[in-house]
């Protein structure tokens, strides 16, 4: 199986998106903030309600609430969603869910081990 974004259940988003990972000092929790440019779940004709983001993959689904509609001259242009763990198990099964990510979408992955404020976690090739 393949690891996949979606907006809803059952429909994988194509537009990768651009992530970003911020962690604490002691690197315990963090944020990873996706950045989606015209994803397809905004297109006109899917458009139903956002509940959340949804991260599927073998090990099962990681969801987030917060999600956010960019608007650009009054259009939906961007989602801007934020998942958030507050211990070392939850980073670390989160990290697992971007390393098939990017696998299953041939992109280029960057993990660093330890520093806060690290740049692109996964951004295309």
């Amino acid at each position: 199986m393949a690891a996949a974004i979606q907006f809803f259940r059952g429909v994988d988003e194509p537009v990768v998106p651009d992530i970003r990972l911020t962690r604490s000092r002691d690197g315990r929790t963090g944020q990873a903030l996706f950045v989606f440019e015209q994803p397809e779940a905004l297109a006109p004709e899917t458009m139903g309600d956002i509940t959340g983001m949804f991260l599927v993959d073998e090990e099962g689904t990681l969801v987030t609430r917060e999600v956010k509609a960019r608007f650009v001259n009054g259009k939906a242009s961007a989602l801007e969603c934020t998942y958030t763990w507050k211990n070392n198990e939850d980073f670390d099964r989160f990290m697992r869910f971007a390393q098939r990510y990017a696998e299953s979408h041939d992109l280029g992955f960057s993990g660093s081990q330890g520093e806060a404020d690290q740049g692109d976690a996964a951004e295309a090739d």
